[in-house]
């Protein structure tokens, strides 16, 4: 399996290191890292999953940049402004497209206000190359932060987009990484149903799958992804997707903890949907659900 994602990796890799100066190029004009605003969490409307002690999490509220991991992997993290050390928050992890970094990378998703408003912590990692090994080692970057901040590690989720997209399906189907993440929203995902064939289904998790019918460097693999993970989750593929009002479509029947959703829209392979609090609601009812 881990050889299959290998070939799987290295043979796009050409196309995705190509497609990093013209990810570079489109996000000249985004709104600076500096005008992001972080908000403060409702406490009260949220469901909280543990606590963790008094004075054992030193990890600082708002805005904390350029923290590494074991592994050099560099990270930005953004928690609510308001927030607890001694409330178990749910984590949004969120991967970058091929060359950028995690200030580049918040500006490209605009996930911050509305995560730290529904009470995650969100990170940002900068890009590295993807592989088999490395995402072993971004796997690890959840727990670095949760030595810091109070996380809820049972619910850690995981977006991006291109290279960040392909992140989060690594983490749900590699043996080493299964259960690293309780959730996904994969963006412009280099995987396509055949390298899906070779894994076996994780246990049925929330599944959001984006991806753009304009998309040239991947035509069809959102569609061929979200067919595997609503047979993964149990879907009743016989029934007609339901449409939502986000334009995305929902699959019917799906097993307890695993609803999958498919949004397909008209850009292109570099173009974000633009649905990052349609994923922090996704993720956010999921982490209301009972353990």
């Amino acid at each position: 399996m881990k050889k299959n994602l290998r070939t799987c990796l290295q043979r796009r890799y050409g196309l995705l290191g190509v497609l990093s100066a013209v990810f570079t190029a489109a996000c000249t004009s985004s709104t600076s890292v500096e005008g992001t605003i972080i908000a403060a969490a409702d406490y009260k409307t949220i469901q909280q999953h543990g606590a963790c002690a008094p004075g054992s999490k030193p990890g600082a509220a708002g805005a904390t940049n350029r923290l590494k991991s074991a592994d050099a992997i560099f990270y930005n993290v953004r928690t609510p402004l308001n927030y607890n050390p001694e409330r178990a928050h749910p984590l949004l992890m969120i991967f970058p497209p091929a060359g950028m970094s995690a200030e580049k990378s918040e500006s490209f998703t605009h996930m911050t206000t509305e995560a730290t408003r529904r009470g995650f912590v969100v990170a940002y990692t900068s890009h590295r190359p993807i592989s088999p090994e490395m995402a072993v080692k971004l796997a690890k970057v959840p727990q670095d932060i949760a030595a810091t901040w109070c996380i809820d590690t049972k619910h850690v989720y995981a977006t991006g987009h291109s290279d960040g997209g392909t992140v989060p399906h690594a983490l749900a189907v590699l043996p080493e990484t299964k259960g690293t993440v309780a959730g996904i929203a994969p963006s412009a995902a280099g995987f396509n149903r055949k390298d899906f064939d070779t894994y076996q289904c994780p246990t049925p998790m929330p599944v959001m799958i984006m991806h753009n019918r304009g998309d040239m460097a991947f035509p069809g693999w959102g569609k061929e992804a979200a067919t595997w993970w609503a047979a993964c989750n149990q879907c009743d593929t016989t029934k007609s997707a339901v449409l939502q009002s986000n334009g995305c479509v929902a699959y019917q029947g799906c097993a307890a903890g695993g609803p999958t959703i498919y949004c397909e829209k008209s850009g292109s392979h570099v173009d974000w949907q633009g649905l990052g609090d349609d994923i922090v609601h996704f993720f956010e009812a999921a982490a209301q659900r009972p353990d």
